[in-house]
């Protein structure tokens, strides 16, 4: 493993179904990380295709958006840049699976020109969009390994140490999130639009929202705790602006195994941060010396249908949750 990984991750505003002003925007991005000497760079979730328009897409439309790995024109760019930059490059798109199941995808197209993808484990974007059933973690070339969670993949606990069991060092955690409706009394909610349409002539009152409950404030409640609890870094990337309606927050960060952010950004705009990463923070992090201390055989829970479960667009969007303290066994 090398002492140090000089890593990136993005924020930018996409749109909605427009291919080539995406691919665009994350070539010159792709440019800045290269004259910085990035090796991983990020992201963020269904960059390519545009994300919260989706739900209301029809199949025919979905199928539109979609590609294929092998055949995507889209990721054959992001491949021949990662090779002519020496650099692991990951975004999120649309898959159409040799299944032909649809899917919230991620790929991470390494200098080699070998792709790896991530499928949601927890997809809700569309009833025609299917779910993955794999974590994913791989090696690269400065040794260590990586692992993916696409947004709401995060916030389930067990997804996160499933990835450093097998060997994640950095959690690449690509979004489109904040200023959101959430149906938690003290949740994140959505962001004014008037405060982006206002944002150059009072960019504070913007800047400030984003930093609050509904942003970054919401984010820290759980995202550090997953690199800390883990002992891996994250590459938080995010959209960022006005989407479908809805005002992104953006929050592009890195944090360290120790829950510590070690770059950010506090900007509305189209940006990205760089760091370089400390690797021999790794062995002796916190969380995973406390690895070491796990009692595998008190967990079978863990693994067991209770009878509460839903699937994600019920579990998220439903108004009638039962209590699942209430539902399982041996609840009396």
């Amino acid at each position: 493993m090398e002492k140090s990984l000089r890593v990136a991750t993005v924020q930018f505003c996409h749109r909605a179904n427009d291919k080539q002003y995406n691919l665009s925007a994350m070539e010159n991005f792709i440019s800045q990380a290269s004259q910085q000497g990035v090796n991983v760079l990020a992201f963020p979730e269904m960059c390519i295709t545009g994300y919260w328009h989706v739900p209301q897409l029809s199949n025919e439309a979905l199928n539109a958006l979609s590609e294929r790995v092998e055949e995507s024109a889209s990721l054959s760019l992001l491949s021949l840049l990662a090779a002519k930059h020496q650099m692991a490059i990951g975004a999120g798109f649309i898959e159409k699976g040799d299944d032909g199941k649809f899917y919230n995808a991620y790929a991470v197209c390494m200098p080699d020109g070998y792709r790896h993808v991530h499928r949601k484990l927890h997809a809700f974007e569309h009833p025609d969009i299917a779910r993955g059933d794999k974590f994913t973690v791989f090696d690269t070339p400065w040794g260590v390994r990586i692992g993916i969670l696409i947004c709401w993949d995060n916030n389930l606990v067990e997804n996160a140490r499933m990835t450093a069991l097998l060997g994640a060092d950095i959690l690449i955690a690509p979004h489109q999130t904040g200023g959101t409706h959430s149906r938690s009394p003290h949740g994140m909610k959505p962001i004014p639009v008037s405060l982006w349409e206002n944002r150059h002539t009072n960019p504070t009152e913007l800047e400030a929202a984003f930093h609050g409950d509904s942003g970054r404030g919401w984010i820290m409640r759980w995202l550090p705790s997953r690199a800390h609890d883990n002992g891996f870094f994250i590459l938080f990337s995010n959209g960022v602006g006005l989407d479908n309606g809805e005002v992104r927050t953006g929050n592009a960060m890195i944090i360290d195994p120790y829950g510590r952010i070690v770059e950010e950004t506090g900007s509305f705009e189209d940006t990205m941060v760089c760091a370089d990463l400390d690797l021999d923070l790794l062995a002796m992090s916190t969380g995973r010396r406390w690895i070491h201390g796990r009692r595998p055989e008190l967990y079978r829970l863990l693994s067991e249908y209770q009878g509460y479960e839903r699937d994600a667009i019920t579990a998220r969007f439903s108004d009638d949750i039962p209590d699942f303290r209430s539902v399982g066994p041996d609840k009396d």
